[in-house]
């Protein structure tokens, strides 16, 4: 026995210290009913809640529910199980002597009920959710906030934290935590995990990059007005400054358009970019839970526990496996589908760069044909030098960005 573990099994002892600890190598096994009463579940499940195998097995799932939970968390959680969809969830239980354990919980419908599989969470993430946890329980007991709309708070004040949709909250949440989780017991996440996350990562960054490109596009969109005034002052001379400016807002139009039709609306490129790898990411990441909990099947059999009811599980665990790495390959397809398109559709504002490029040079040459405004004009010149360089280097970094993405996908499909 490693010294860790001999303070494991002291810290366990002590009842007084409110939090049972477990090591971050463990996981948690549930099978239950479509009802949610528990039929089968694996020794760490058993050990760290405290109930003998008779007080568990038939007893409902909430057994090892805590007062603390918001029952909004389980509106959306059983909902979800419900309309036969995965879900994923930070959950604090309460042990059989009144102690309690938190795990990110992993869950998902089978024929005649469902699996969950658990893990001890570390991350930043989990603190700022028990944060938005203890404001929900608040609102709940002091304004009678009924589940469904605490369930609803939950989703805008995960909104307010970046998270589009709870899928999106669901696949950054088991991809943080185990991506932690590997870090704390010393392992490397498989290369499918890695390549998700690299993928997560980058389409998050092609829209930080149309963000700052829309911020450009609407610090120059004063650049037109001022050619007008120019132009004005001109009188006969501004023809042609306020014919390029006309030109000029024009282009502008059309460039704050492309960008607005890449990433807003649910059928833009970018949000199917963005679910698909969201929803692979999740599909992986639960895929490695599940074959570690399969693995971990082992220690249990040897041990004589449950023997014949968890070789079935590590089964059926084994076939969830397969099914969700197949799932996940399909969303691939998807995703290189949407980044070829994103290739094709950066032609056409490289096209809209050309023009900028050419109303430049109009403007340098009207500016060199005026006298006693060529340094109006040539402000404006500089406005667009500027300009345009920043838009270029941002198409230029969404090139390469979805380089990235379309490298990754190519190989997540080369394995099998």
């Amino acid at each position: 026995m490693t010294q860790h573990d001999a303070q494991l099994m002291a810290q366990t002892r002590n009842s007084t210290l409110g939090e049972v600890p477990f090591e971050a190598k463990e996981l948690f096994f549930t099978r239950t009913d479509e009802r949610g009463v528990i039929q089968e579940g694996n020794s760490v499940f058993q050990r760290v809640s405290g109930f003998t195998w008779d007080e568990l097995k038939g007893a409902p799932h909430k057994v090892v529910r805590h007062p603390d939970m918001p029952k909004g968390v389980f509106h959306l959680y059983w909902e979800r199980l419900k309309d036969g969809k995965n879900v994923a969830a930070y959950v604090k239980n309460r042990t059989k002597d009144g102690r309690f354990y938190w795990v990110f919980a992993v869950a998902w419908p089978i024929e005649g009920g469902y699996i969950s599989v658990r893990m001890k969470p570390s991350s930043e993430l989990f603190a700022q959710v028990r944060g938005i946890y203890a404001d929900m329980l608040q609102a709940e007991k002091e304004q009678g906030l009924q589940a469904g709309r605490s369930a609803q708070m939950l989703l805008d004040r995960l909104a307010q934290h970046g998270f589009a949709s709870y899928e999106g909250f669901m696949a950054a949440a088991i991809a943080t935590e185990m991506e932690e989780r590997a870090r704390r017991i010393g392992v490397k996440l498989d290369q499918r995990q890695q390549r998700f996350l690299v993928m997560s990562r980058t389409i998050a960054d092609i829209k930080a990059q149309t963000d700052q490109m829309t911020e450009i596009i609407k610090a120059i969109r004063t650049v037109p007005m001022n050619m007008r005034i120019l132009a004005s002052r001109l009188e006969n001379a501004g023809g042609p400054i306020s014919a390029i400016s006309v030109n000029y807002g024009s282009m502008l139009d059309e460039m704050a358009s492309w960008v607005r039709g890449f990433v807003d609306g649910d059928d833009s490129t970018y949000v199917r970019m963005r679910e698909t790898i969201q929803r692979g990411q999740f599909l992986v990441c639960a895929a490695a839970m599940q074959g570690e909990m399969s693995e971990m099947f082992n220690d249990d059999t040897r041990h004589g526990e449950n023997t014949s009811d968890l070789a079935d599980d590590k089964t059926r665990l084994d076939g969830e496996e397969r099914m969700f790495q197949r799932s996940a390959q399909e969303a691939l397809k998807v995703v290189e589908m949407e980044a070829m398109r994103l290739g094709r559709s950066v032609l056409d504002m490289k096209r809209y760069v050309t023009g900028l490029s050419s109303t430049r040079m109009m403007c340098k040459i009207e500016s060199a044909a005026l006298t006693g405004t060529g340094d109006s004009l040539s402000g404006i010149v500089d406005q667009l030098d500027a300009g345009q360089d920043e838009i270029e280097a941002r198409l230029a970094k969404i090139v390469e960005l979805n380089t990235v993405i379309q490298s990754n996908t190519g190989m997540l499909r080369a394995m099998t």
